[in-house]
């Protein structure tokens, strides 16, 4: 067993499990996805500690047990089509590619997206692919989505975003307001949108997902 695969088991053990994830695909998609291998090479070491790890300008890699919170409160399904936006270098992707039919991830640092392109063919995920273009557009090409996973922080969710949930999705965002966050589960009923709270989490709000500062005097 190599160094990184004991990590995964603790990894899981320590951060996951006792966090109330219990779903069996989410366990194994986290036990088989070498989380080192989507982040960046010199922060290798530091892949399974229990905090978000930084990627390029203000963007991150979910610490684990968000992820795995997030994914649990979705509960997605073997048959459904999943939108994973801030893919980053698509560690998220490849653990979704695990539970769901499909995978679309959305990245707009072009970098970023050619490495998760790599490291997503080098784990045998053909079930995912990986677009380049603004994250709060989406990819209404692909859609509707059954789910819509959001890799960051968010202050306002863009309308162009909601449309792309199939009626009966679900979506999972982590709401920021200042430094402290929520994430929630949003379902789309009829067209329109319903939140529930899922868990507490904080992570930087992504690119086209801040509020738009109001003129105060």
């Amino acid at each position: 067993m190599s160094d990184y695969s004991a990590r995964r088991i603790m990894m899981v053990d320590t951060q996951v499990r006792p966090s109330d994830v219990t779903k069996y695909p989410i366990i194994e998609a986290m036990l088989a996805v070498p989380r080192e291998k989507f982040v960046p090479a010199d922060l290798r070491e530091a892949a399974y500690a229990g905090e978000n790890v930084a990627l390029a300008s203000g963007r991150v890699v979910l610490e684990p047990r968000t992820l795995a919170k997030l994914l649990d409160a979705l509960d997605i399904q073997p048959s459904e089509l999943v939108l994973d936006v801030g893919a980053g270098l698509g560690y998220s992707t490849a653990v979704i590619a695990r539970m769901a039919e499909a995978v679309v991830a959305v990245e707009e640092d072009e970098a970023l997206a050619a490495e998760a392109t790599k490291a997503l063919a080098a784990q045998g995920a053909d079930n995912a692919a990986v677009l380049t273009g603004a994250l709060a557009a989406g990819s209404p090409k692909h859609g509707p989505f059954d789910v819509i996973t959001i890799e960051g922080g968010v202050e306002v969710l863009p309308d162009d975003l909601l449309a792309q949930l199939k009626d009966g999705g679900r979506i999972g965002a982590i709401f920021m307001q200042g430094a402290v966050g929520i994430a929630k589960v949003g379902y789309k009923d009829g067209g329109r949108m319903t939140w529930r709270f899922a868990f507490n989490a904080a992570a930087p709000v992504l690119p086209g997902f801040a509020a738009k500062q109001g003129f105060t005097l």
